[in-house]
């Protein structure tokens, strides 16, 4: 088998080639390998895997293209109607004063073009519309040369895939993506190109595929978990609790609490509730004389921050070990495996972890770690609290017991104590919320990856 793996950006080279995904594929045959710059460069070195690894052809919208997508992407929200779809339509339009003309014209156009019908047309519109730019037919002359037996994409929602996909299923070509996110089919916009394959982590997330997306049968969706899980079962990354306490400079013998912040856009409110958190500690309401270390977003660059670290230098932080430019988002910026390796380590060795509704909550009940959610806004107007915990995939996560939630700073001393106290409160819930998210074990996702794709590619 000859795979392609498209590779847009930097958690898709996280999940597929700082894993063992790239070399099982190299294990069924030859692994071509394009990528959205900047390329890392020990991930490109000599002992890759891959036959050859180049860059992704750019591809942008033109103005036609733009306003179609736009109003396909609101189009599909309205559609969806789940809670957190709501939820973004209600948010303001972000960008410059261009962006959010061209924002507006879609948002308003959605209106015309209503239910599962309305985004079929858009969607066929769309992609015909591309189907006629030379940058198809370029990267058809390219497939033609390479001619692969199966197209990979590691990330569903990132434009430049586009015209690869377009050529790949002109020429006959099966093509197959990897749904990124527990997320992504119930808050985010639509899918960014017709994949003949979907590859889900779960039955839950193929319900979901199916019911969203009703051209896709159930024959096309297949269960393979998520490899950005595997590294809990890797032997050896892992740092023991001595040896991370010395890197960071922690007490072993004290407890660990690990907030985990959001991105800037997601989670305002992170400075608040770490700077909340640190109170409780210190004034000694949480029990345990605990130690508490940050680990922001890989993409939040941390000043936010600054005010909290001067008014609590008691505060250990795990830097991010991310590669990107000032101001870089999630498609700019690129991980390594030193960042693998700290955060497996932190959710073996952290006590418990503190974080706002965020897929951090799957990472640490993985290692057994109990979790306190974040649920009340610094401003009570906000409702950005009330609103996370309704969305459709963390309403299971509250249901089941998996997490406590606190709505505000005495309930959340409170569970920290009680956890700090009886780490085993709530294990089986724990347990419970992986199994459901995770429709294949910690360590067999990459297999299972692979054993998708071969299939795929030989039907």
């Amino acid at each position: 088998m000859k795979s392609l793996l498209l590779i847009p950006d930097g958690v898709s080279l996280r999940n597929f080639v700082l894993g063992d995904t790239a070399e099982r594929l190299a294990r069924e045959g030859e692994v071509v390998v394009w990528a959205a710059p900047p390329l890392p460069a020990p991930v490109v070195g000599p002992d890759a895997p891959w036959s050859a690894w180049g860059p992704l052809p750019p591809f942008y919208d033109r103005p036609l293209e733009a306003i179609l997508r736009r109003t396909l992407e609101y189009a599909h929200l309205r559609w969806l109607n789940t809670a957190g779809a709501r939820f973004n339509l209600a948010q303001p339009i972000p960008g410059g004063a261009r962006q959010r003309l061209l924002r507006r014209v879609a948002r308003a156009g959605s209106r015309a073009f209503p239910g599962e019908r309305g985004v079929a047309t858009l969607a066929a519109a769309h992609t015909g519309v591309a189907h006629r730019r030379s940058e198809v037919e370029a990267v058809a002359a390219r497939l033609a040369e390479l001619r692969p037996d199966v197209v990979f994409c590691a990330h569903q929602r990132q434009l430049s895939v586009l015209p690869v996909v377009l050529a790949a299923r002109a020429a006959g070509i099966p093509t197959a993506t990897f749904i990124f996110s527990w997320d992504n089919l119930t808050t985010k916009a639509r899918v960014v190109a017709p994949f003949d394959h979907y590859l889900v982590w779960s039955d839950l997330m193929a319900t979901e595929l199916c019911r969203f997306y009703p051209d896709v049968t159930a024959d096309r969706v297949h269960v393979v978990g998520s490899p950005q899980f595997d590294p809990y079962a890797v032997a050896g990354l892992t740092a023991s609790r001595a040896e991370l306490c010395a890197e960071l400079g922690l007490d072993p013998t004290r407890p660990i609490i690990c907030f985990t912040g959001g991105d800037a856009g997601t989670c305002p409110d992170d400075p608040f509730h770490l700077g909340q958190l640190l109170a409780a500690v210190s004034s000694g309401v949480v029990a345990g004389s605990p130690q508490v270390v940050l680990r922001r977003a890989p993409v939040d660059p941390g000043d936010r921050y600054g005010p909290i670290r001067r008014l609590h230098p008691e505060l250990v932080e795990a830097e991010p070990r991310w590669r990107h430019e000032p101001g870089a988002g999630w498609s700019d910026a690129y991980p390594t495996m030193e960042d693998v390796r700290i955060l497996t380590s932190l959710t073996a060795v952290a006590d418990v972890n503190v974080n706002m509704a965020s897929t951090m909550s799957i990472d640490f009940a993985l290692r057994d770690t109990p979790v306190v959610n974040l649920g009340w806004d610094d401003d009570p107007e906000a409702g950005r609290a009330d609103a996370y915990y309704s969305f459709e995939h963390y309403r299971p996560v509250v249901k089941l017991g998996a997490v406590r939630v606190a709505r505000d700073v005495t309930e959340l001393a409170g569970q920290l104590s009680a956890y700090l106290g009886d780490p085993s409160l709530d294990s089986a819930q724990r347990q419970a919320l992986c199994a459901l998210e995770l429709g294949v074990s910690v360590g067999a996702s990459s297999a299972a990856v692979v054993d998708a794709l071969t299939r795929i590619s030989r039907r």
